[in-house]
């Protein structure tokens, strides 16, 4: 039998929908910033916290909290991008862009979460082409091969961008979805899989796009390290359904609805949300509370004791502000001490806690210590994010935030530097704390990238991709393999 999707036509320019303007309650800000001016009170009531944004050539951009960025210019306000949470991450790079008006915003969110096969059809709905009889072919070929990727989920050298073109950009449900499945998180805590679907859907949704760098498929990508380190023999001898659960949750919202820009622009900028939390953890503090209204509005943990879902949250904010960069020293400073100590005993919960404020940490700035192919990749797209931040302020005449001038920066130098004073630190300590085949095959790909990084900064540009090249040839590692990559530390 088979079954014809039926989607409705969605009008154009359909006006925002009440229960949407009043989602997760929104709350009036306003801000002294020279750029952000005071809009009058009247058009501020009607857009629920509007924020104006003078340009140079008078062009006021107002954003809406709720995420809807519109354009005010002689023809009205034009829908440009929704988010779904009240507090505004100002999304930069889309300010000046004027959206296609042959698109309806309300047909991208709803291809956003077909099959190849329905977007096809819907597609063609949306066109006013009649239906045809879908190729079920598609469906199946991407499916299975999504499915056969899940079955190496633990393994260090899965390539999350290929699994998330291979679900058609729904990475971060997935994944989560199945580790959630694979831990039999569902049953324990009898968890409604309609709600647990629409909370990820939403999680998803709620990351930008258009974000080079922090985006869903970073969010996924930190999930799948963190089940790597959840299951190190000493974490999985340990660990609680409840830290897994916690574990799991802070990697998928760790940066939820991240702006694209990091906590000095907005502190300089007077951004109401730097005011909100007295510039300090701005952002990881905004992902937190993110969290925890997706959290509510989706009522997953609704059938717990009020006292129980409370303590999720709060114990779900503690690990995702561990991930705040300005407190690394702080974090690996108590680490080293706890191992200097030998005190660190995972059968105290608040050890066990610890242990995984630090697993999130790794997770977070993994991206070093994957094989080059992937690390590539990642360091090419936050650099990408760092420099257009430094336009922006080039732009506005704001101080240039360091590592974001394009003029004074390469990718190379950017990494070698974050590599010796961030990654190489945090991940031998990790090494000491978990001394397994996993951590030094970390430390070997963290080694053979910025070796790889220092031959690209030394050669001519005509050969400036010969190191890289080597690396990338080099035999990648899963955690589970006997050969180590070279460099890596001997046990």
């Amino acid at each position: 039998m088979e079954v014809c999707y039926q989607l409705p036509v969605l009008p154009l320019d359909r006006p925002v929908p009440k229960h949407v303007l009043s989602r997760r309650g929104a709350i009036s800000f306003s801000s002294s910033s020279s750029l952000f001016g005071a809009p009058d009170p009247k058009q501020l009531s009607q857009r629920r916290g509007a924020i104006s944004y003078d340009s140079s050539d008078q062009t006021a951009l107002y954003i809406r909290m709720l995420g809807d960025v519109r354009v005010r210019s002689r023809a009205g306000f034009e829908p440009e991008r929704r988010g779904s949470h009240p507090y505004l991450c100002v999304d930069f790079r889309i300010l000046h862009s004027r959206p296609d008006p042959t698109v309806s915003t309300s047909s991208r969110k709803v291809r956003r979460l077909l099959s190849f096969q329905r977007y096809l059809s819907s597609s063609r709905i949306f066109r006013g082409v009649p239906p045809q009889n879908p190729l079920h072919i598609l469906d199946d070929d991407y499916t299975g091969q999504a499915k056969c990727m899940l079955e190496k989920i633990g393994s260090w050298n899965f390539n999350i961008f290929l699994f998330d073109r291979l679900t058609n950009g729904n990475s971060l449900v997935t994944l989560t979805f199945h580790l959630f499945n694979h831990y039999g998180l569902i049953e324990l805590f009898q968890l409604d899989m309609v709600k647990l679907r629409r909370f990820l859907v939403m999680v998803q949704e709620d990351y930008h796009s258009q974000n080079p760098y922090h985006n869903a498929v970073h969010a996924a990508d930190v999930t799948q390290a963190m089940y790597c380190y959840l299951q190190e023999p000493k974490l999985s001898k340990s660990l609680t359904s409840c830290d897994i659960l916690l574990g799991l949750l802070a990697a998928a919202t760790h940066d939820l609805d991240h702006p694209g820009i990091n906590q000095p622009f907005l502190i300089k900028t007077n951004h109401y949300l730097a005011a909100l939390y007295r510039n300090t953890s701005v952002l990881e503090n905004h992902h937190w509370r993110s969290a925890v209204g997706l959290l509510r509005e989706s009522g997953l943990f609704s059938h717990l004791p009020a006292e129980d879902s409370l303590k999720i949250e709060t114990q779900l904010g503690s690990l995702i502000l561990a991930t705040d960069i300005s407190r690394q020293n702080e974090y690996l400073s108590k680490f080293r001490e706890h191992l200097d100590n030998e005190d660190l005993c995972l059968t105290d919960a608040g050890h066990r806690h610890f242990a995984l404020q630090m697993a999130l940490k790794c997770a977070d700035i993994c991206n070093p210590c994957r094989p080059w192919e992937l690390s590539k990749q990642w360091s090419e797209k936050v650099t990408e994010e760092f420099f257009h931040q430094g336009d922006i302020e080039k732009k506005y005449k704001l101080e240039v935030s360091p590592l974001c001038d394009s003029q004074t920066n390469t990718i190379g130098n950017i990494q070698i530097g974050f590599m010796t004073y961030v990654a190489e630190p945090l991940f031998a300590e990790w090494a000491r704390f978990s001394d397994t085949r996993l951590s030094r095959t970390m430390l070997g790909h963290l080694g053979l990238n910025k070796a790889s990084w220092s031959g690209m900064l030394q050669e001519p540009a005509g050969g400036a991709d010969e190191g890289a090249q080597e690396a990338a040839d080099a035999p990648a590692e899963d955690s589970d393999s006997k050969v180590l990559p070279q460099g890596s530390k001997e046990s």
